[in-house]
Parts: C-alpha cells; sequence; structure tokens
C-alpha cells in the first residue's frame, strides 16, 4: 500500500493496455500516459539492434489479455473485450509503485476485492484473499485459488499452499487475477493468480535500489535484461531482513530469478530457473489481553518456519501455420518446508504424578517406543510442547496448448485446447518434543518426544509418502456473431489421483481419486467502441489435499500439519459460478476515465473447512460443510492524465452457509459437548464484507513525484465463530503516503510512510482455550478474554534510492 507514478493499473479492462510484455524501465521522471495499445518490445529480427535506454515501442493492435495457464504469447491471448468475465491486471509499474518486495502489497492495493492478512504473524506470509477465496502459506487453510507463475502451477502438492515470499517480486512484469475460467484447473474455485516475468526481451538494462527503515527493514534487489537479435537473458536477486515489530519475528529472505531466451519470426523459446532461501519467525495471533499490554507480545513460541525452493521451467511456441500456434512447458520443482512451534500441550500429570497422560489424568502419554513417559518436571510447571515439522516435495509435469484463429463460417473465432499434466512426491514427517512453558511464553524442549497416545485421539509421529497426480484437458472457442457480439464455450476435464503411504504402519494408507468435467459459457456485447457488457457461467472443482485426508475426523483431531490419523474420505468441493457486468472509457479535457461494475455469484457444494477440535487446544480436523455462497458487487473507477492518476474502488462480499450443521468449535459460545449449530445464511467468518480503496499519484514537477493510499475493510466474524454469536473483529481504515525525486537521470531517492495515523488495529481474529497455559502477564491467573488476533503493523518509515544503467 505505497504509492510511485503510476502509468497503467487498475484499468477498466475494456480500455486496459494488456501488454503482451512487461515494459522495460522507461526514462527516469517521466509520466506517460498510454492510449489503449500493446506495448512490446523491439521486434528480434531487428538489424538495429536493442535499444540501449528501456523506452518501449508502442503497437497501435488490439488490446490482448492471458486467459489460459500457458506462458504468455501474442497467440495465446484474446482481445480483453471479448472476455465475458472480470480480469483484474497489475503490471510491473504498479508493483514498483509500492515499493515494497511482497508483490501481495500491489495486489492488494489494486484489486477491488482482494484483501490480505497477516494470520502467520509476518508480512513475508500473508493469505491472500479474493471474492472470499484464500490462497494462503498456512498449511490448513483450505485453498479455494489457483497460482500460476509462467504458466506452471505453484500451489504446493501437499496442502495446495501458496508460499508467496518465494517469488522474486522485482522480475514479475504482470499479474491477472483472472474468474470465471475452469481452464486453470484443480482449485480455481474462486479463480485464478496468473504471474508473468520478465525476461530479455521485454526488458533492457540494470537497476539497484536499496530501502531501508522501521523495524530493521534492509532490502536490496538487483535486476538486469539484455537482448541480443534473437537471444535474450535477465535475471533477478532480491534479499531483505526484517526485524518485525512483534517478538520473535525476524525475517531473512533471499531469492534469484533468471531466463534465457531465444526468439525468431515463428518461434520462441526460453529457459528459466529460480531458488529461494527464505525463514521467519512466525509470531501469530495473540490474546487481546497480552496485546493490551504490549503491541509486540506473542503467545507460545518458537513459531519459525524455513522455506525452500528451486525450480527449473522450460517453455516453448512455435507457428507450426499462419493460424495454428503451438506451445509448450514442462517444468521440475524442488520444495522444502521446515516448521517448529511452540504449542500448548494435551500431556499432563497422571494421578500418580510420578507419570504423564494425555489429554486427561489417566490415559498414557507414550514415548517413542511405545512405554508411558516418567515426569520429569517440576511441580507447579507449565507444560507445552515443541512441534517440528518438515514437507519436502518433487513435482514434474508439462503442458501443450494449440491456438487456431481460422474463421468460421465467415466469422472471426479463436479455438483454443490444451492438456496438462504433473506428478508431485511429497514426503512428511513430523514429532511433538515436550517442554515447558516460561513467563516469556516460550517453550524450552526437554529432549523427550512424545510417541503414539491417546484413545480415541491416537496421537503420534508421523511419517507419510504422497503422491499427487493431476491431469486434465480443455478446449475454448471464442465466436464472433457480429463485429459487436461473441460467445465463449468450452470445458475442463480435471482428474486427480492422490495416494498415500503410512511409513510407520498403515493406518494413514489411502488411495482416493477425482474426476470431474467443468463446463464454460458466456458472450461479450460492446454496446458502443467505449462500452462492453458481459455475463458468464462457469464451473471449478477442488480435489481434497493430502493433508485434509489425512486429518478429516472429528472423533480424531490432528495438529494441523502436524500430526495425521486415519480419517474417513472427504469429498471433491465444486463450485458453480455467474457473472455479469459492464466496463467503460471516455476521454475528457483533463485524461481517460475508465469504470467498470459487476456482481457475481459463486455457489460451493460439499465445502471443506477446517474445524478446530473442541476436545484439545490446537487441535482440528477437515469436514464437509454442505453449500456455502459467496456473491457480491465490484466497482472502480480510474483517472489517468499526464500528471495525475487516480483510483477508487468499492467490493463487497457477502460469504454464508447454505445449509443447517453442527460443527466442533472453540467458540465461547460453544455448548456443552463442544459444538456450535450453524443456521442457513449466517455469514462465514474471516471474510469482511465492505473494503473500499483509493488512492492517487500527482507530479508536482517532472522530478518530484507525491501520492498516497487508502484502505478499509467492514467489520468481520472471528473464525470460530461460525453461528455469528460473538462481536466481530473491529473494522478498520488505514492510510499510506510516499514521494520520490529524480536527481537525474538515472538517480531517484523515494520514501515512504505505512499507516500515517499510526491505527491499532488486527486483521484476523480467532478464539483459543483461556485455561491451557496462565497469563503471566497478569500475575498468572487465568485468562478472561477468549479472542486472539493478528494485530497489524504500526506506523512505519522507509527510504531508499534507485540507480537505474
Amino acid at each position: 500500500m505505497r504509492v510511485r507514478v503510476l502509468v497503467v493499473a487498475s484499468l477498466p479492462i475494456g480500455l486496459l493496455p494488456l501488454p503482451t510484455c512487461a515494459i522495460a524501465q522507461s526514462p527516469p521522471g517521466e509520466a506517460q500516459v498510454l492510449p489503449a495499445v500493446v506495448v512490446s518490445a523491439p521486434a528480434a529480427a531487428s538489424k538495429r539492434g536493442p535499444r540501449r535506454q528501456a523506452t518501449p515501442r508502442v503497437v497501435q493492435q488490439q488490446r490482448t489479455v492471458y486467459v489460459y495457464p500457458t506462458t504468455p504469447t501474442a497467440q495465446s491471448g484474446i482481445d480483453s473485450s471479448k472476455v465475458a468475465a472480470s480480469i483484474n491486471y497489475v503490471d510491473a509499474r504498479a508493483i514498483e509503485r509500492t515499493n515494497s518486495l511482497n508483490v501481495t502489497d500491489a495486489l492488494q492495493q489494486q484489486v477491488p476485492g482482494i484483501l490480505i492478512n497477516e494470520v502467520a504473524g509476518n508480512p513475508f506470509q500473508p493469505d491472500l484473499q479474493f471474492r472470499g477465496f484464500v490462497a494462503s502459506p498456512v498449511a490448513g487453510t483450505p485453498q479455494g485459488l489457483a497460482v500460476y507463475q509462467n504458466g506452471v502451477r505453484i500451489n504446493e502438492a501437499f496442502g495446495d499452499t501458496v508460499n508467496w515470499d518465494l517469488i522474486p517480486t522485482a522480475a514479475i512484469r504482470s499479474v491477472s487475477v483472472i474468474t470465471n475460467n475452469p481452464a486453470f484447473g484443480l482449485n480455481a474455485l474462486g479463480g485464478a493468480v496468473n504471474i508473468q516475468m520478465k525476461d530479455g526481451f521485454n526488458y533492457h538494462g540494470a537497476e539497484l535500489s536499496v530501502m531501508g527503515g522501521s523495524f530493521g527493514r534492509i532490502q536490496g534487489s538487483a535486476q538486469w535484461g539484455k537482448q541480443v537479435d534473437g537471444f535474450a537473458v535477465y535475471g533477478a536477486l532480491e534479499g531483505v531482513h526484517d526485524k518485525g515489530f512483534r517478538n520473535f519475528s525476524a525475517s531473512d529472505i533471499r531469492r534469484f530469478y533468471g531466463d534465457v531466451g531465444y526468439r525468431s519470426d515463428s518461434s520462441e523459446f526460453h529457459l528459466n530457473m529460480g531458488v529461494a532461501d527464505n525463514k521467519f519467525g512466525a509470531a501469530a495471533t495473540v490474546p487481546v489481553e497480552l496485546l493490551q499490554r504490549s503491541y509486540g507480545a506473542t503467545y507460545t513460541t518458537p513459531q519459525t518456519a524455513n522455506n525452500r525452493v528451486g525450480y527449473l521451467n522450460f517453455t516453448g511456441k512455435a507457428e507450426a501455420t499462419p493460424t495454428w500456434t503451438v506451445e509448450a512447458s514442462a517444468h521440475l520443482r524442488f520444495f522444502r518446508n521446515k516448521t517448529q512451534d511452540g504449542n500448548p500441550t494435551g500431556v499432563e500429570r497422571c494421578q500418580d504424578p510420578t507419570l504423564l497422560c494425555f489429554n486427561d489424568d489417566n490415559t498414557p502419554a507414550n514415548g517413542l517406543n511405545g512405554v508411558q513417559l516418567a515426569n520429569p518436571f517440576a511441580d507447579g510447571a507449565v507444560l507445552g510442547e515443541n512441534d517440528r515439522t518438515t514437507t519436502r516435495s518433487t513435482t514434474i509435469g508439462g503442458s501443450l496448448q494449440a491456438t487456431n484463429t481460422d474463421q468460421l463460417f465467415g466469422h472471426d473465432n479463436r479455438f483454443v485446447v490444451g492438456a496438462s499434466y504433473s506428478s508431485s512426491v511429497s514426503r512428511f514427517t513430523a514429532s511433538a518434543e515436550l517442554g515447558t512453558i516460561g513467563p516469556d511464553y516460550v517453550v524450552t524442549g526437554s529432549g523427550i518426544f512424545l510417541g503414539p497416545s491417546g484413545e480415541p485421539v491416537g496421537i503420534g509421529p508421523v511419517s507419510l509418502r504422497t503422491t499427487n497426480r493431476y491431469g486434465g484437458i480443455y478446449a475454448l472457442d471464442t465466436f464472433d456473431v457480429t463485429s459487436a457480439f461473441s460467445i465463449t464455450g468450452g470445458g475442463r476435464f480435471n482428474t486427480a489421483q492422490i495416494v498415500l503411504e503410512d511409513q510407520i504402519g498403515t493406518a494413514l494408507n489411502g488411495n482416493e481419486t477425482f474426476n470431474r468435467f467443468n463446463p464454460i459459457i458466456g458472450g461479450t456485447y460492446k454496446i458502443t467502441p467505449g462500452l462492453t457488457a458481459y455475463a458468464g457461467y462457469s464451473e471449478a472443482n477442488r480435489a481434497p489435499t493430502p493433508l485434509e485426508l489425512g486429518c478429516a475426523d472429528p472423533a480424531n483431531p490432528c495438529i494441523v500439519a502436524a500430526f495425521l490419523v486415519s480419517d474417513p474420505p472427504l469429498k471433491q468441493v465444486v463450485s458453480r459460478t455467474i457473472e455479469a457486468g459492464v466496463r467503460g472509457s471516455s476521454q475528457l479535457n483533463l485524461g481517460t476515465f475508465g469504470w467498470k461494475l459487476g456482481a457475481f455469484r459463486a455457489t460451493n457444494a460439499d465445502d471443506i473447512l477446517a474445524i478446530p477440535s473442541p476436545v484439545l487446544q490446537g487441535y482440528g480436523y477437515f469436514q464437509n460443510v454442505g453449500s456455502t455462497r459467496r456473491q457480491g458487487i465490484e466497482a472502480e473507477v480510474t483517472l489517468r492524465a499526464p500528471t495525475l492518476q487516480l483510483y477508487a474502488s468499492y467490493a463487497f462480499i457477502d460469504a454464508r452457509f447454505l445449509d443447517a450443521l453442527a460443527i466442533g468449535s472453540n467458540s465461547p459460545f460453544a455448548d456443552a459437548d463442544g459444538n456450535i449449530q450453524i443456521l442457513p445464511g449466517n455469514q462465514i467468518p474471516a471474510i469482511p464484507r465492505h473494503r473500499v480503496k483509493a488512492g492517487f499519484d500527482y507530479a508536482v514537477t517532472d522530478a518530484f513525484k507525491v501520492g498516497g493510499d487508502a484502505l478499509f475493510v467492514s467489520s468481520q466474524y472471528y473464525v470460530g465463530d461460525d453461528s455469528n454469536q460473538a462481536p466481530k473483529l473491529e473494522s478498520y481504515a488505514v492510510f499510506n503516503a510516499h514521494a520520490s525525486y529524480q536527481i537525474d537521470k538515472s538517480v531517484q531517492v523515494f520514501a515512504r510512510i505505512d499507516n500515517i495515523l499510526d491505527r491499532r488495529y488486527a486483521t484476523y481474529g480467532t478464539f483459543f482455550e483461556t485455561d491451557s497455559v496462565p497469563n503471566f502477564a497478569n500475575g498468572g491467573a487465568e485468562f478472561t478474554d477468549p479472542r486472539s488476533v493478528s494485530p497489524a503493523r504500526p506506523r512505519a518509515f522507509y527510504a531508499g534510492v534507485k540507480v537505474r544503467f
């Protein structure tokens, strides 16, 4: 939510100049207002060689947007006026505008329906929510968005998680948030986030950027791109150290992305790779009673995570004939996640105080050898445990797509057919080390590990091997009935096979297959050259993840992503979406005014939710909860002028349960059995109904720019309050400002202030067991308030310098 001069961002899709490649850096200090055109790099066939300066060549041709999960080329795109859905586009300039190495900051700022929160307590591990569907790095979060990078699905294999920290932000040339399209395959319930990276054909020159400021933030990035005739190379390197405003929440980010490409008149090939090694202190939610005493407080720690990734992708396209283009990709991805999470424990002293029991004072707590553990802890010690997990995944796959542009019955027509396949092998291990919780809520390990314990809970160490095989074939056709009216139809068949192999016993063994065909139908109509109406219907499905399949029994809850148990199978989720809207633009004396207005309704059958256990603090399970519905309105206006850029948007999201059911809950309103009763029409927690965004950029002089942005988010129910009985988490409004000064053609200094008014607010709330750990800050008394929240970052100041060559 930080700002620099914006050239093209948040524009109505009917006017949006969606480029076939990212815009290279413009001459410093130059504000541009582009017409509705495609911006492309110099043609590879040019004998003059690439331009030294990063000045884009503007080509007058149709506005193209990429609505297929492939590497972007002019052949795979489609005129944006013919897309029967809402598409939100964020380019490299809008990302740079934030001066943030979190791409989710730009998405929250520019896309009306997107909201981020820090449920993990770390700004580099945000939940991204779009229309009430989530793409999250937190294991156990039911995911609802498919995320692609250069045509490769990057939802991780074991839990469909999305680790935004692994994506080098400086290397991103564009992000599209696409709805109403089953071509993106599994998990695109609410839509898909399609990330395209820079290469040496569309980025020329070099840039160095360094920034520092509040809470020990130091960050730097470097990128370089060069084209020589038909060959091009690009590389980006980023690093961040941030101490965090909360205790134990430091972050260290290191990541690299590179691309080597070749292009001729009829073909283009790229080999790109990336690596990252990131470490986080994930402070998670904190009881409000602690937060009132110290805004940097944490509750039970250590909570750390280490993400590593290495990937290699090959993409290529060739024009087989003047009207047939074939595109293909192959990818290999290695991912490792290690976590340590200090928690309260279900282990307690037995009636015989020399022994340890689990969940009561009679059931033995066993060691790894199956023998009941002796009690080594002093009287009065508060017991806890350090839960450790390791997830290693290897994914290999590929895709093939063909596009035909032959006329049909004398009318323009675009036919696309494609297929994809990926196979992932994951190895997951988990263990729990018993320890004691000190007055600083730090869990100190004892070296004693918990073995199989508890009835009926059946908690124990886990060693699991899973195999995911995902395949799909799709076909879509866009036919121009008239020059103004176009219709699109097609669909995709998805198949998913998930195999679980218990490496300790047989309890976790399983083999599930999910198949489904998802259709799409829609149309667009140009009412006037500057006004387009659209409407469409589509379906999508999500197969349960290995994590969810291994933890689906209310009688056997799990520490999510730590202990898995033998569970009944889950049904796949099926989403049916209908949306309609209008988008347009007009030329005013001041500049170009654009707007869009749309409405949507997405109904999920057999939706999956994470249900907290009413019996064990920190435990939970996954369950199909019948039908749910997310519906709403999205509106946006923009004004683009040579010295002034304005945008404002509003999103209304209404998310509700449609069926009556009783589920377990840690809500303070749960009954004696730990259950709450959901009634049809109850709102789904953690989804605010209203989101208002606005921002501006103003060029005071050619060198001096200022701007600001604002975000308002309405109240939301706490997670666990599915019956809507507790007071809501409060609404919040936050304001940010920025400025930059171009010293000369190459050097720019910039600064920004986040949360100018130093508003103290929370972006996420849930409940906790008040008697699990004493309130040490209040003399060891029991907590009295069951609310636990993720506080947002207070006022922060940052400044930096950019040097371009």
